[in-house]
Order: structure tokens, then C-alpha cells, then sequence
């Protein structure tokens, strides 16, 4: 209890709630505009998050990421433009309904559900992560090598479409985690000579690179491809609401739990928990036919289900020092930076700062309900924003973030070549998302490996010798052998269908 009551102190400082209210202005502006992810967001709040203390930190980016994921919603219904990733499920319904004149009724339920789908996934967090907590305390090499195992696979199996070019990627990611001192013998790898190459790639700089400085480029190259508000007023944004929880309560528990559940995978997130989010909300409706159409029900499903995703993917940050997204992969750096190595002892080192991210987080999801409405409010005026103007406001702050991160001009030349490196990466299609969590996971995985193989005097079987271990080796195993026999049928198809061509 003494814990808490400390939590709530540090909390509700005078400077952490100004801080808090100032992200969650920042994070609703970012998520508001087409193209700035809430990822983005994280990343920029970063360079400014080195000078506070863990709390206030912390705070700042928990505040910013779910304003950021509702304010999304904005321009997907005005514009058909996705905000952040996260809102790019249901951009055709909301934008469907807003054509329809229930621009009013889509954006008061995507703020009222955004706010319990929010609350949802806190709740769990502080009820499972604890809990796990006590179990982890147990874990050795072993298991966490299975655990960076099972997070890699995640990110390439769950976190896209196609596996082969998810595959690509998260082993590119890993390549590049190789830079810098080998951790077992201490020699240097793939340096080629430069110092700053020494201390490996730095995270900070190629994430604002990947994610922003890509989509700045993204943006500039579609200048004029800009989408135009609807010219709708908005009036009482409560008005049906009520009718909509009350028909579609048990949407809003199924994708809040959905939301739960894939968030708390390593490697999965908000916008992967949209999707399948709206997947199973359309497979299982009484009314499929309406979904494209200005349906509210699978509005109702994802965007609970994405905002749920965001406490949810804390669980594995906090409890076993894996991201559960690229927003809490950010925040794994920061913990690092503050001292608060992240996994179960952190839970018994530092309890009080766990529990005011938990006060935090419960804050954030009220604070989005005012603010949230005042943002619909002013969406127009905001959305007005020529492009011409802040890109390059954001590309500013992209260098300066950089800089920052190394003290140099070598953290702004691999933000600009990994800008440019993500941004012909997508364009070819193939995602950056694991590339990002190989880069992030691949020096657990290499610790841990060489770690438990020196315990297990070189031999294998130790691998799957502990009762944790074992479970989630065979759970690894048994995820990448589904994937491969899933694979194989598609491949038989296509080569018959290829002879078959030859021979025509």
C-alpha cells in the first residue's frame, strides 16, 4: 500500500500532470494528421523524455500514444485517411458514414468506445502483470531465449501479410543488430573501422528514421494528393450513442478482449488488433451485407479492440522486457535510459513507479474523453494544415531528436539512410515493423543463446530441460512448423498452376 500512495504522489505532482497534459495535446495533434503514427510520436517524445524524470517520462509517453491512436479516427472519417495505422481498418466504414450525414454518431462512438476499449485493456494489465511477474522471477536464459524466439515469430507471422517479406525483414533487422561488439567474445563485427559504428546501431535514430523520416518522404512524394474534409458541421456527438453500446455491448467486450489478447503478443499491436478486430466482427454479424456500407458494428469492434491493445502490449514490456509493438519497444529504450531495467524485478525494485504508470494510464483514457471532443471539434481547422508546411516542421524535429540520441551528426546521417532504406523497403512492399523488433530482440537472443549454451555444456536438449522452457520451446516449434505446413499447400498449388500454364 505504501506503494501506491507513492504512485499517486508522484503522479499527481504539479510538473507530471502539466507534463501529462501537454503530451496528450501533442499526441491528439500527431494522431489528427494523416500519416503521423502514433510510433512516430513515441519517437519524437523521446529526445525530450531524456531530460525528465522516469515518472513524468514515462507519463509523456503513455499520455501521447492513446491520444494519438483515437485521434486517428479524425481524419479517417472526415478524409478517408487513416490517422495512424491503427484506425486504417475501419477509415471506409467511418468515411462511409460520415457520407452518409452520421458523421456525429461515428465520431461520439469511436471517442466513447476509445475510452472504455482504453480503461479495458488497463484493467488487465494491473490484474495479469503482477501476476506474470511472479512467474518470471523464475526464468533463466533458457526461457528468454524462447520468449525473443516466440516474439521474432510473432512480428513475422502475425504482424503481416505476406510471411516470406515479413521474414526478410525481421532478418534484416537481426543482420543489423550484428554491428558493433560481439557480446561473447568482445571482438568487433561489420564496423569496417568507424568508432561510432563501435557501440552498434543506435535504436533511436533508425526508428525516427524508419517510421518518420520514410513517411516524410512518403509525404512529400504525394504532395498534392491531398484528401479534402468533409464539409459536414459537428453537432451532439452523444446523441445515439447510447442505442449503439446498448445493441452492441458483447462487439464491444469481444473486440476489447481481442485487443487484449493480441496486444499482449510480442511482435503484434493496436493496428494488427483492428484487423482482426474487424475481421471477426464482420465473419460473425447477423448483418455482413451492411459492413462497407457506413456500418457502425464493426466501427464499434476495432476501435475498442485497438485501444485495448495499448495497455495489453505493456504486459510482456514490463514483465519480460519484450515490446509487444513498436510504441513499447521505444519505451523499453527509455526504462533502459532511466535505470528501470524492464522484467520481473522491476516489479519488486521500483513498485511504486509500476503503479503510477497504471494511475497514469487510467488518467490518459479520461483525459481522452474531453480533450477527444474538443479535437472532433476543432478537426477542421486542424486538418487544414497545408502539408507544404509541416512536413518539413517534422523533419526538424526528427534531426533534433537525432542529434540528440548521439551527440553527433552520425545519429542524423542513420536517421536520413534509414529513412531512406524504410522508405524503398515499403515501397517494395516488404514492412519495417519487424526489422524495427529484430533490431530491438536480436541481442536478448544472441545473449541468451550463447548464455544457456555455455550452461547446457553445448547441447540442446537443455533447451526444452525446464518445465517453462519446454513449453514455450514446443509453443515456438509448434508455431513454426503450423506455418511451414500452411505454406507447403500454397506453393504445390502454385507450381501445378504453373505447369498447367507450361503446357498450355
Amino acid at each position: 500500500m505504501t506503494a501506491i500512495y507513492t504512485a499517486f504522489g508522484l503522479v499527481f505532482d504539479p510538473t507530471v500532470l502539466a507534463v501529462i497534459m501537454g503530451s496528450a495535446l501533442f499526441g491528439m495533434f500527431v494522431g489528427a494528421m494523416p500519416g503521423l503514427t502514433a510510433t512516430m510520436a513515441t519517437a519524437l517524445l523521446v529526445p525530450v523524455t531524456f531530460f525528465m524524470a522516469p515518472v513524468p517520462a514515462l507519463g509523456a509517453i503513455v499520455t501521447a500514444t492513446a491520444m494519438a491512436i483515437f485521434a486517428g479516427d479524425i481524419p479517417a472519417a472526415m478524409l478517408r485517411m487513416p490517422g495512424t495505422p491503427a484506425s486504417a481498418a475501419y477509415a471506409d466504414e467511418s468515411y462511409e458514414m460520415t457520407k452518409k450525414g452520421q458523421l456525429d454518431l461515428c465520431m461520439g462512438v469511436n471517442l466513447v468506445f476509445s475510452v472504455l476499449g482504453g480503461i479495458f485493456g488497463v484493467i488487465i494489465l494491473i490484474v495479469l502483470a503482477p501476476v506474470l511477474a511472479e512467474v518470471a522471477i523464475n526464468f533463466s536464459s533458457f526461457e528468454y531465449f524462447w520468449l525473443a524466439c516466440l516474439g521474432l515469430t510473432c512480428a513475422v507471422f502475425i504482424g503481416t501479410g505476406d510471411p516470406l517479406k515479413g521474414l526478410l525483414s525481421l532478418f534484416i533487422g537481426l543482420a543489423i543488430g550484428c554491428i558493433g561488439i560481439d557480446p561473447a567474445a568482445g571482438q568487433p563485427r561489420f564496423t569496417f573501422g568507424n568508432v561510432d559504428l563501435l557501440s552498434g546501431i543506435n535504436f533511436i535514430p533508425t526508428l525516427i528514421g524508419m517510421f518518420a523520416v520514410s513517411e516524410l518522404l512518403r509525404g512529400a512524394v504525394t504532395m498534392e494528393k491531398g484528401g479534402r474534409v468533409v464539409a459536414q458541421a459537428v453537432g451532439n456527438l452523444m446523441t445515439g450513442v447510447g442505442a449503439v453500446f446498448k445493441k452492441y455491448w458483447f462487439n464491444f467486450l469481444r473486440g476489447s478482449m481481442i485487443g487484449t489478447v493480441i496486444g499482449a503478443l510480442p511482435g503484434a499491436g493496436a493496428d494488427i488488433a483492428a484487423w482482426v478486430s474487424y475481421a471477426v466482427s464482420k465473419k460473425t454479424s447477423k448483418e455482413p451485407e451492411k459492413f462497407g456500407t457506413g456500418h457502425i458494428e464493426g466501427i464499434v469492434d476495432s476501435t475498442s479492440a485497438n485501444n485495448s491493445a495499448l495497455g495489453a502490449a505493456w504486459i510482456p514490456a514490463l514483465v519480460f522486457g519484450i515490446p509487444g509493438d513498436s510504441i513499447t519497444a521505444i519505451v523499453i529504450g527509455v526504462l533502459y535510459m532511466k535505470g528501470m531495467n524492464p522484467g520481473p524485478s522491476v516489479f519488486l525494485q521500483t513498485p511504486e513507479l509500476i503503479y503510477a504508470v497504471f494511475i497514469i494510464f487510467i488518467l490518459a483514457n479520461l483525459l481522452m474523453f474531453p480533450l477527444g471532443w474538443a479535437a472532433i471539434k476543432s478537426a477542421k481547422q486542424i486538418l487544414r494544415v497545408p502539408r507544404n508546411i509541416l512536413l518539413p516542421i517534422i523533419l526538424i524535429f526528427c534531426i533534433v531528436g537525432s542529434y540528440a540520441m548521439t551527440n553527433s551528426l552520425y545519429g542524423v546521417v542513420l536517421m536520413v539512410l534509414m529513412g531512406l532504406f524504410g522508405w524503398l523497403l515499403e515501397e517494395h512492399g516488404v514492412p519495417v515493423a519487424p526489422l524495427i523488433l529484430g533490431l530491438v530482440l536480436g541481442e536478448m537472443l544472441e545473449q541468451n543463446f550463447m548464455s544457456s549454451m555455455i550452461k547446457a555444456d553445448g547441447s540442446l536438449i537443455g533447451f526444452l530441460s525446464r518445465p517453462i522452457a519446454g513449453v514455450l520451446g514446443v509453443a515456438t516449434l509448434g508455431l513454426w512448423a503450423l506455418m511451414i505446413w500452411r505454406g507447403l499447400p500454397r506453393r504445390a498449388s502454385r507450381a501445378a498452376l504453373g505447369a498447367d500454364g507450361a503446357r498450355g
